[in-house]
């Protein structure tokens, strides 16, 4: 069967393993030459955008003038994805998922900008300041959104069953590799799709086995021939008593030349790769953990930024907070402001604000609605629920709700981005694993938020937020503020 007739996520799953594995590869090499060609039109976009803001539809004029930019803007380009393949911008392992992607093209774009910086001022050749500096601010800009849009259709194709994946084979003992696949499909969009599993000879038996729907096709004494009739590109290997140091360095040799990638999965989980390090300590690669950071200079800045953003966001949301205040008014009967208890940071206990969504007799009506709850845990959520008024589900679908939260934020009980805040009945039931989420102030948006809000199980919400607690920074706020604009926008989860 040719990788052509495999079109389709259901031709590429019925397909044997070595076809599905060229057909994969055929979407991997494909995927990588529309990035090039997209990186390409983005430079000569932002090389022309440069010139026509530098120089208008106008013949250059003074220092520079007589150099011919019909030259140096397509050689600027050339030199330019020159640099990013140089650089590894086009490398399969980082294309796709994570930010080591967009770092690496930010790397290569401000290291050439030095370099003809420098290279410029020595050589004293005449270009023009000015078209460099938008061509490069035009172009590194170009560059992050482009990959960002080819991400994002790239997620969207993996998260129905298409696009190009990684054909994973996972090797350990059973109970690490059940929790290994677990982890991998809890988020299909990242690309890693699991083949087979090698586990210890043990636990081998003479009729064939699965691990759940995972099939078991060898032993650990031959993993490279499993790869190979899985159609594996990488091999995961995940903690087992029996595959020992010297094993494991075998193993590398042993994959050597075959294109299969050896990946090490640690039993360490949900810790984010900046308080990762690895170090190694006579021949081996200790791996350094940095314990989570709850105060601080960092923590002192947070703090400042969210007071001074919810100061200036109240302010210019006050039109829109008196229209939605007229709203409820007039829609049903009582307050505007629903004042509810919360708990924050420490345990210590507050009063969330929230614009008022429900019947005011609400509370007195959960009792006989407990029946219909939709969600697991400790939570209680129901899509059509009947105490939700008019006006309400209009603010509830866009979030507006949430905005006077804004003077939570002002007072100190709660910050921008955290964990959900809980009511004092949920933490009474919080085990020593979920009271974590009291170590930070909870947010009026989060990892929870971005990543479906009431359509998330009890379980996921609450690994969301331990993560968060343990991996927080600056930079992750900025990103999960940018997102919950998306989640808003598709209102996934929000009832």
């Amino acid at each position: 069967m040719s990788s052509a007739t495999l079109s389709s996520p259901a031709a590429v799953q019925a397909a044997g393993p070595q076809a599905r594995a060229e057909s994969l590869r055929v979407r991997q090499r494909a995927y990588v030459r529309a990035i090039f060609v997209l990186d390409t039109v983005v430079l000569v976009l932002a090389v022309l955008g440069a010139y026509l803001i530098r120089f208008g539809t106008s013949e250059p004029r003074g220092r520079g003038s007589d150099i011919s930019y019909l030259i140096v803007g397509p050689a600027l380009v050339l030199v330019w994805l020159i640099s990013l393949k140089l650089l590894h911008c086009y490398d399969d392992r980082v294309l796709g998922y994570g930010a080591d992607e967009y770092r690496r093209v930010t790397s290569a774009s401000l290291r050439l900008a030095a370099t003809i910086a420098i290279a410029g001022y020595i050589a004293d050749v005449g270009v023009a300041r000015g078209f460099l500096a938008f061509a490069f601010a035009l172009g590194i800009a170009g560059l992050l959104v482009a990959r960002f849009a080819a991400r994002k259709r790239l997620h969207r194709a993996r998260s129905r069953g298409g696009g190009w994946s990684r054909q994973v084979l996972v090797v350990g003992d059973t109970a690490h590799v059940l929790e290994l696949v677990h982890t991998l499909r809890r988020e299909p969009y990242a690309g890693y799709q699991v083949v087979g599993a090698c586990i210890p000879d043990a636990l081998l038996a003479p009729v064939p086995q699965r691990l759940g729907d995972v099939p078991v096709v060898g032993s650990f004494r031959g993993i490279p021939d499993a790869a190979a009739a899985t159609g594996a590109d990488t091999v995961a290997v995940t903690a087992s008593g029996e595959l020992t140091a010297t094993r494991l360095r075998r193993l590398g040799w042993q994959l050597e030349g075959t294109g299969i990638d050896l990946v090490l999965a640690p039993a360490l989980t949900d810790v984010a790769g900046p308080r990762i390090h690895t170090r190694p300590v006579a021949g081996l690669p200790l791996i350094h953990v940095e314990a989570p950071e709850f105060r601080g200079a960092r923590k002192f800045v947070k703090g400042l930024v969210d007071r001074s953003f919810s100061l200036i966001a109240l302010t210019l949301a006050l039109p829109v907070l008196a229209v939605i205040a007229l709203a409820i008014k007039l829609d049903s009967r009582g307050p505007v402001i629903f004042k509810q208890v919360r708990v924050g940071q420490g345990g210590k206990e507050f009063g969330v604000y929230k614009f008022r969504t429900m019947v005011v007799n609400a509370d007195a009506l959960l009792a006989q609605l407990a029946a219909s709850n939709e969600t697991d845990g400790l939570m209680f959520k129901m899509r059509d629920d009947p105490r939700v008024t008019r006006t309400g589900r209009f603010l509830r679908k866009w979030s507006l709700d949430e905005l006077p939260q804004l003077a939570n934020v002002l007072f100190g009980h709660m910050s921008l981005v955290g964990p959900r805040p809980p009511l004092p009945s949920e933490v009474a039931r919080y085990d020593g694993d979920v009271a974590r989420r009291l170590l930070v102030k909870p947010g009026m948006t989060g990892l929870w938020q971005v990543s479906g809000r009431s359509d998330l199980t009890w379980e996921d919400g609450i690994r969301l937020d331990l993560y968060y607690v343990e991996n927080w920074s600056l930079a992750a706020d900025l990103a999960i503020l940018w997102k919950t604009f998306g989640a808003v926008v598709n209102s996934r989860g929000a009832y």
